[in-house]
């Protein structure tokens, strides 16, 4: 066990953990949310540091991040546990193992053997995902340090719902996120992942304000988040509180988990959402799970070129030279080798 960060003393032996926007209220010998997060004698622990459940090199594209050292590698890390209960979670094994009450699983992973791994295998930055890197915050930041000093970049793929006290104070150590806006509904935060749209909102905003940069994903879900109001909904709420130049994935939905009962999201709905999004004045925006469908190279804003183009995961041709277009010298936002 590791003692945890972001927590004070309650009355009666509990503890307030301020880690995550739940803010959980735990009783002597009880878990927060998480289910990783135990108060042992009026003490919070991380039950999961330097236990990895699942690690892999992969192109920073899967994350996915388009706009950050493409065509560059990352080394992924993970322990179980998620704050979040969705009902499509791909990762569901992992992410929700701590709910069954068995023993923590994976294997003893310290830090500074993380980034070692991450050199070794050629990596430009340490990514902390597959399960909600927030609940394993005390591991993802002592990792962040080391890897700062070897000089690797961090970055969190995540559902958006830590507090602005945990991020600011990882902040400085935090490169990039691709952050997930599941919907735009109360409604649908609540009985679908088990939370609250606002809190998602307001942590956004604090990543952008923090200079972090960060790219939105959307898992377009028939039925749930894919009709015109709750599309335009997240397209201008990124337009105007977090800029233009934030990217905007749009990915297909395949039945899961909990969620078998609805369709793959159809081609069609996606190039909607897509048009949706450069109406509302989005400068990138793509299409994700789809093959072929041509939505994932980036097209500068302002000549309509292909400027990186991908397949997959794979980068053809580059045409951006320090941080513009080569062919028209339009700026390009992001972070580019």
């Amino acid at each position: 066990m590791h003692e945890a960060m972001f927590w004070e003393k309650a009355a009666e032996g509990k503890v307030k953990c301020s880690l995550c926007r739940f803010r959980c209220l735990v009783a002597e010998g009880q878990r927060g949310v998480c289910g990783v997060r135990e108060n042992r004698e009026g003490t919070l622990y991380t039950l999961v540091y330097g236990i990895s459940i699942a690690e892999s090199v992969d192109p920073v594209e899967k994350k996915p991040l388009f706009h950050f050292h493409p065509g560059s590698r990352t080394f992924s890390v993970a322990t179980v546990g998620c704050n979040f209960r969705c009902l499509h979670c791909q990762n569901y094994r992992i992410a929700q193992f701590p709910m069954s009450h068995r023993p923590i699983a994976g294997e003893n992973l310290p830090p500074a053997q993380i980034v070692r791994r991450a050199r070794e295998a050629g990596c430009r930055s340490i990514s902390y995902t597959y399960t909600e890197p927030t609940i394993f915050y005390e591991y993802a930041y002592d990792t962040a340090l080391i890897a700062r000093r070897e000089g690797l970049a961090n970055i969190f793929v995540t559902n958006g719902y830590i507090t602005e006290e945990a991020l600011t104070h990882l902040a400085p150590y935090l490169d990039a996120a691709n952050i997930d806006l599941k919907g735009f509904s109360e409604k649908f935060y609540r009985e679908v992942a088990g939370a609250t749209l606002q809190g998602v909102l307001d942590s956004l905003k604090v990543y952008h304000r923090l200079g972090i940069w960060i790219e939105v994903t959307t898992l377009v879900i028939p039925g749930h988040n894919d009709d015109e109001a709750d599309l335009k909904g997240i397209a201008h709420f990124i337009a105007r509180e977090l800029g233009p130049e934030v990217p905007w994935h749009l990915s297909a939905f395949y039945p899961t988990h909990r969620m078998l009962d609805r369709p793959p999201t159809p081609v069609e709905t996606l190039r909607r959402a897509r048009q949706i999004g450069l109406d509302a004045g989005l400068r990138y925006v793509y299409l994700g799970n789809v093959p072929g469908e041509g939505g994932e190279s980036t097209l500068c804003p302002a000549c309509r070129r292909v400027i990186v183009e991908r397949r997959g995961y794979r980068l053809g041709e580059v045409h951006i030279e320090e941080g513009r277009c080569s062919f028209c010298a339009e700026p390009q936002q992001g972070r580019w080798t």
